[in-house]
């Protein structure tokens, strides 16, 4: 297995590079999950959200951190 971590501040871009990378990897025959962190509410697996668009991508699991 290996990790990979991706930060940045808001609108960086670390949604779409995620999308391209899930994307790459699962395209070369590799199983993903990922792990959103939110520090908000959020309603997971919302069309235009990240967790959705993880899944879209091709995780195969998907896991939003929060502390709520």
């Amino acid at each position: 297995m290996k990790l990979y971590g991706v930060t940045g501040w808001k609108n960086a871009g670390k949604t779409t590079l995620m999308e391209r990378l899930v994307t790459e990897i699962t395209g070369r025959g590799l199983r993903v999950s990922t792990v959103k962190h939110a520090h908000h509410d959020t309603d997971v697996d919302q069309p235009g959200r990240d967790s959705f668009r993880h899944r879209q991508a091709g995780a195969s699991q998907v896991m939003l951190a929060s502390p709520r």
